[in-house]
């Protein structure tokens, strides 16, 4: 006789990790913890005082207020960051290099850097698409 026991806890433990890596997917991008620290190592080095091109400074204590529901300076009616619509949102477009398309000016962002990974740059589209919670 063949005990399925083992097959069954192989199947068992197959389902919880699927499951937790999906629910990695599916958890809220944190603003402080997942996005600050890219902010503050490939933009807060431009975008210090406010003062710089775009007039906003990125450092961890200012970035969110400088961000979220703010007109950009460069496109008029369209906010740096407009929850729940990054295709709304002119920080995704410097971000992507498409800020052109929708009357952007200067360089895809960071300057004079390579740009943000594929998975740094979906985590901001997909903290706009949850909303751009300040968490």
């Amino acid at each position: 006789m063949i005990k399925t026991w083992p097959l069954a806890a192989l199947t068992a433990l197959f389902v919880a990790s699927f499951s937790s890596l999906a629910g990695a997917d599916n958890e809220a991008v944190s603003f402080k913890k997942d996005l600050v620290p890219i902010l503050k190592t490939r933009c807060a080095v431009c975008h210090l005082t406010g003062q710089e091109a775009g007039m906003m400074a990125l450092h961890p204590r200012a970035a969110y207020s400088n961000l979220v529901n703010i007109e950009s300076v460069e496109v008029a009616g369209m906010k740096r960051v407009s929850p729940y619509q990054p295709e709304a949102s002119y920080l995704m477009h410097k971000l992507l290099g498409s800020h052109l398309d929708v009357g952007g000016t200067g360089t895809q962002m960071p300057f004079g850097s390579q740009p943000l990974s594929s998975g740094e740059i979906a985590s901001f589209k997909k903290w706009i698409s949850e909303g751009a919670a300040e968490n």
